[in-house]
């Protein structure tokens, strides 16, 4: 029996919403959250070089936009495995049709989705409940060097947070808005 991740539609080429199978009985379920080669159709190219772990605790907190610059664009398979999260992602492909265009939607414990992130998109998200759990399975290793993020109250990105935004981290408050010399992130 195969445990493939299913494609739900998203408007934004290269990012996948997908939703993961569980086989379940009485005792409940069990579900994989990664498999590379289950991944591969939908542009996950190589193995998990971390997987990594968040808490959220207070409704409305807002993590992110994060990003890495290439060499260390990363891919980024984001699942929620406790509470509920408005997840983010923004395309910032240099020369992308869909430049700039964010695409949002609830992750879940319930829901048993996850968002396929790939290269040269921004990510973050907002807690929806108290004690949020995510699990993060990226392609590269991270690089403070190649770091970067944009504003998520960036009204050139015009994100409709559900709640309140709430306990920004002072490097999360800190980034800059988007101006007109941003090119985006080239990938080749």
């Amino acid at each position: 029996m195969s445990l493939r991740f299913s494609p739900l539609p998203t408007p934004i080429d290269g990012l996948h919403l997908l939703e993961r199978r569980r086989i379940g009985d009485e005792r409940g379920f069990f579900a994989r959250l990664f498999c590379a080669e289950d991944l591969a159709p939908f542009g996950w190219d190589g193995a998990a070089v971390q997987i990594n772990e968040s808490l959220t605790r207070i409704p409305g907190t807002v993590r992110g936009l994060h990003y890495q610059n290439p060499p260390f664009a990363e891919h980024k398979l984001v699942t929620c495995v406790a509470g509920r999260v408005l997840d983010v992602a923004v395309d910032i492909r240099k020369g992308s049709p869909t430049f700039l265009q964010s695409f949002a939607t609830e992750l879940s414990a319930e829901n048993g989705r996850s968002l396929l992130v790939p290269r040269g998109f921004a990510h973050g998200f907002q807690a929806l409940t108290a004690d949020v759990h995510l699990v993060y399975a990226v392609s590269t290793p991270y690089s403070a060097e190649h770091e970067a993020a944009l504003h998520c109250l960036d009204p050139a990105i015009g994100i409709d947070w559900p709640l309140p935004v709430v306990n920004l981290s002072p490097r999360d408050s800190g980034h800059a808005f988007i101006t007109q010399t941003f090119e985006g992130v080239a990938l080749q």
